[in-house]
């Protein structure tokens, strides 16, 4: 056990007394001391119970032979009491009693193996450092809580939820091992806590935001447009989350991708709404954090080099702050749950990627995209229905968050493929590789020339376009076919528009 925690009070000492207030859902603060609490248990008390519970269970199953899952491994929940004194099987802690359930230890143990992730290593995430509590948990009334290494987020869940994913497993796990490139969470653990009479369930799954890179804005988009904007009290915080509304007025002409990723994109999406479509899964979103590196590269210039300063935000980590040689998860980075693990790409799997997507916006900035399909744990019950048909009286049924699975799917495909990310047109492409090539060949007293015609030559106006090259050698071979002569002043311009 390599345990270092902290010495909180459980429900039932002295101190859970305390009055709570900002209470959302089951979430609050105390009065005194400010700390978060959840179902009246301190944060800090919560952490320390899931780090001992964690350490416990996975140690244990170690001890189990490695066998194929069978069908009744999913529904199997074993449980462990903690007395504060300790037992022959549990460490003494100082907290008050509590007992640790674990669902479905055989089913999860397979899952993990199938992402690379060894129990080893899988303690020493979760349970070697103290667990990182998110300040900007959002309204859902649940807990975030990220890993010191940055690989794993555990978040605290409904009695609904868990009990949905339970019955989702078996389906889950014929789908990850048919294809384990996609956008839907990776849940690696299903436990509760039961403590003070309460029952606090989590589940751990992979982080899709890395604090090593900072995002810049951030998106929650559901292709719905009823109501779809975020609020003042969230456009407070430092770096807030908007939604789709917001989306279509920052970035009208979306996010430009590459052929190759958008198709594996769409593809992706496709695939993982018809997933959740056959288990009438409704109202999940696409989380997305944008990191712009050409605004990265300007603040870190602002910053004028001042030691410890890398241009991230409060809380990123750095590199060397990270466990050495730690075993990454497989296809867990933006780019490998759609293509897959790097593919030798060159310059789009290098270190300055951090396994974001790359990507551009209408103002030619380099952009970096870490996405990935939340909140997939609502199924279309009756409740939602009602939520529907209430909210299609008062306004558009067809623009409302809530909506039948089918539908719900097809819209979030269309907003996504359509209108959030785009293919980057072949003609402009080939626009951008002869208007390098220039600027290296023609004298700099033709830059200004040159710079006033390319900026307003649209793609349909570049007569006898051959055909897009790969790279600028190719590009430079067929710029005598192009309407550039050999002297590289064009033999005769098109209107400026």
């Amino acid at each position: 056990m390599f345990l270092s925690l902290p010495s909180p009070q459980m429900p039932g000492s002295s101190g859970t007394t305390q009055s709570m207030k900002k209470t959302i859902g089951h979430r609050g603060v105390e009065t005194t001391t400010g700390e978060t609490t959840y179902k009246k248990t301190t944060s800090s008390a919560l952490k320390g119970a899931i780090q001992l519970g964690i350490a416990h269970t996975v140690g244990s199953l170690s001890q189990k032979a490695e066998r194929d899952v069978l069908m009744q491994d999913f529904v199997v929940v074993e449980s462990i009491f903690f007395p504060s004194e300790g037992s022959n099987l549990t460490p003494a802690h100082h907290y008050s009693d509590f007992r640790f359930k674990t669902y479905a230890p055989i089913a999860f143990r397979y899952f993990r193996e199938l992402f690379g992730i060894r129990p080893d290593d899988y303690l020493y995430s979760l349970c070697n450092e103290p667990l990182i509590e998110l300040s900007n948990p959002g309204a859902s009334g649940s807990l975030f809580y990220v890993s010191s290494d940055d690989e794993f987020i555990i978040k605290t869940v409904q009695h609904k939820e868990a009990e949905f994913l339970q019955k989702l497993l078996p389906g889950y796990f014929m789908n990850i091992n048919q294809n384990k490139r996609t956008l839907l969470p990776k849940f690696y653990g299903l436990y509760c806590v039961q403590a003070g009479g309460k029952n606090i369930r989590i589940c751990v799954m992979n982080n899709l935001l890395p604090r090593i890179v900072p995002m810049h804005i951030k998106y929650d988009l559901k292709g719905s447009t009823y109501k779809r904007r975020a609020s003042p009290k969230e456009r407070e915080k430092a770096v807030p989350t908007h939604k789709d509304l917001d989306f279509i007025q920052d970035l009208p002409d979306g996010l430009l991708l590459e052929a190759d990723n958008y198709n594996a994109l769409c593809k992706t999406i496709q695939r993982d709404c018809l997933l959740l479509q056959s288990f009438k899964i409704m109202d999940y979103s696409l989380l997305m954090g944008i990191h712009n590196m050409d605004q990265a590269s300007r603040e870190r210039e602002r910053a004028g080099g001042n030691s410890g300063d890398s241009g991230g935000s409060e809380g990123a980590v750095t590199p060397d702050q990270r466990r050495p040689q730690a075993q990454k998860s497989l296809y867990c980075t933006a780019m490998e749950s759609i293509q897959g693990e790097a593919r030798g790409k060159g310059a789009l799997d290098s270190e300055d990627h951090m396994g974001g997507i790359p990507s551009r916006n209408s103002k030619g900035e380099r952009l970096l995209i870490y996405i990935g399909i939340i909140d997939i744990l609502q199924s279309y019950r009756f409740i939602k229905k009602l939520e529907h048909s209430w909210k299609a009286l008062v306004h558009d049924g067809d623009t409302v968050s809530v909506h039948r699975p089918g539908f719900y799917a097809d819209r979030f495909q269309q907003f996504m493929c359509n209108t959030v990310f785009r293919k980057i047109p072949r003609k402009y492409a080939y626009c951008m590789c002869v208007f390098l090539n220039v600027l290296k060949k023609i004298k700099w007293g033709l830059i200004d020339h040159f710079h006033i015609y390319f900026l307003h030559l649209q793609p349909d106006l570049v007569p006898r376009t051959p055909p897009l090259v790969d790279n600028l050698a190719d590009c430079e071979a067929n710029l005598s076919t192009s309407s550039l002569g050999s002297t590289g002043v064009p033999s005769a311009s098109p209107p400026l528009r």
